[in-house]
């Protein structure tokens, strides 16, 4: 019988505050019964939003750890660091450096939840900055995409970091021999900047990692490769841009399809196929992504994710303590 996993959960980050991040918590909980969580923020909003009713075995797994403060989305994470020690993000990643929980979970600053991760837990020796990484979808089935937001400015050197530990996740994924590519203006190696171009050298003259040099931004949901690094600028501009253009290409078929009789009977003849596309591609079901190069796991939710995708977050944080998955990449970065 496995072990029960303990996340810690930072209740006051996201755009909509400890109301969405209580509800997806025990909506999780009633589907994972070997999880226990830990909310901490404010302890009178947690419980203002608890439900009256809530099944005793739920209840028993549930903690809370009162913050009296939180960190803003505006906040500067050098900031963050001298005076937000007292915060709820700063608590929940305390657990997990204290071994008091597995995993810790936040919507919250992004900038914020490295430095503490890096302060409290530490990365792998020989990495210097974590990366945000995670599985996207493509036409051959998924593909990693890193870094998603933490690191703006990125060294050649940390780029080649990132895709020796974004090759070790796809080989614990499963993938024998991953092959990557660096996220480029073009396929010509006379295109991209200073940091790229070095870091392609390095990358093609390493002989543990299968480079196939650069990829463009079109083919990036082709699954033409395994791992695709970038800048975290890059990145999360991709990310977000995708997000939108599923946004908008689900909003356009609606519209579409309620412009007249004729179109809502199409709709209607259509609606199984259009279901399973959607359930298919709905960002809420890739939202989270964890920090790599970290020693213990921390995983980051998008902002403005709705229950669902908070719900999702939570499962990769699972996901990533089930699978030992920062352990292992430790090991593969020593290897």
């Amino acid at each position: 019988m496995s072990q029960d996993i303990h996340l810690s959960i930072d209740a006051m980050g996201g755009d909509q505050g400890p109301r969405l991040v209580v509800l997806a918590s025990l909506a999780f909980l009633k589907s994972h019964p070997d999880v226990n969580v830990t909310l901490v923020g404010d302890e009178s909003q947690i419980k203002a939003h608890l439900p009256a009713l809530v099944d005793s075995t739920i209840e028993s797994r549930v903690a809370i750890q009162h913050a009296c403060e939180q960190v803003s989305v505006h906040e500067k994470a050098s900031e963050a660091l001298r005076n937000k020690q007292n915060s709820s993000m700063w608590k929940a990643v305390s657990l997990v450096a204290e071994g008091e929980a597995d995993a810790c979970v936040s919507a919250g600053n992004t900038g914020a939840l490295m430095a503490f991760g890096v302060k409290l837990i530490g990365t792998f020796e020989g990495v210097r900055r974590p990366a945000i990484c995670k599985k996207v979808p493509t036409l051959k089935g998924a593909s990693f995409l890193l870094d998603l937001g933490a690191n703006i400015n990125c060294s050649a050197a940390q780029l080649v970091q990132f895709a020796i530990m974004g090759s070790a996740l796809a080989q614990i994924h499963g993938v024998e021999k991953p092959q990557l590519a660096l996220l480029n203006i073009g396929a010509e190696w006379s295109k991209g900047g200073d940091a790229i171009l070095d870091a392609a050298h390095q990358l093609k003259a390493s002989k543990g990692l299968d480079f196939t040099g650069f990829i463009e931004g079109h083919e990036l949901y082709s699954g033409k490769v395994d791992v695709v690094v970038c800048d975290g600028l890059v990145g999360n501009v991709a990310l977000k841009v995708s997000e939108g253009m599923a946004g908008f290409v689900f909003s356009s078929l609606n519209r579409s399809f309620n412009a007249s009789w004729w179109n809502r009977i199409a709709g209607w003849l259509l609606k199984p196929v259009l279901k399973n596309w959607r359930d298919e591609f709905n960002p809420s079901l890739y939202n989270g992504a964890a920090f790599l190069g970290l020693h213990k796991t921390v995983v980051k939710s998008h902002g403005s994710a709705d229950q669902l995708g908070f719900e999702h977050a939570l499962a990769v944080a699972v996901e990533q303590v089930r699978g030992d998955i920062s352990a292992r990449i430790g090991n593969c970065l020593k290897n």
